[in-house]
């Protein structure tokens, strides 16, 4: 299997997960962050909606341009989440292994940030998603919801 398909694979069966845990965020709760410093639940979850955004536009065009958007409101983001880790599944199924390899550029107020194959973004975008997910699992019980199963069961969900 090469490390695309491999991606393909893994990025599937984490869409579900990532729902499960932006759906358990309390619609009243968004503002919520347990620190001044803190992202607060409702920008992690369009963090989250807006890196498949970009990650969609990398497969397109080859290169994403960075900019930080205010999150609309929390029902809008998950919505935004669902439909973008739709269509970046659509695409992967149209990525050869080609291009998988080829170069890619993320950039920040115009400059380059990171350039590697789209692959290897591609891997980095999933990788600091779970990282964001973690941190808003974490969120869920001081906010007074529950956390729901990720890897297998938490203190709330059996994860049947």
């Amino acid at each position: 299997m090469s490390t695309r398909e491999y991606y393909i694979q893994c990025f599937k069966a984490e869409v579900p997960k990532f729902v499960r845990v932006l759906k358990a965020v309390p619609l009243d709760k968004a503002d919520y962050r347990p620190h001044p410093r803190s992202m607060s639940a409702g920008d992690l979850v369009w963090l989250l909606a807006s890196e498949l955004r970009d990650a969609c536009e990398l497969v397109d065009k080859g290169q994403v341009n960075y900019v930080q958007k205010p999150a609309p409101a929390l029902a809008e983001s998950l919505s935004a989440y669902e439909k973008n880790a739709a269509a970046l599944k659509r695409r992967l199924a149209k990525v050869k292994d080609a291009g998988w390899k080829k170069k890619a550029r993320f950039l920040m107020d115009g400059k380059v940030a990171w350039e590697s194959p789209l692959g290897d973004m591609l891997w980095g975008f999933l990788f600091d998603g779970i990282h964001h997910r973690g941190q808003l699992s974490t969120y869920l019980r001081p906010m007074g919801a529950k956390v729901p199963s990720i890897y297998g069961p938490s203190a709330d969900d059996p994860g049947m």
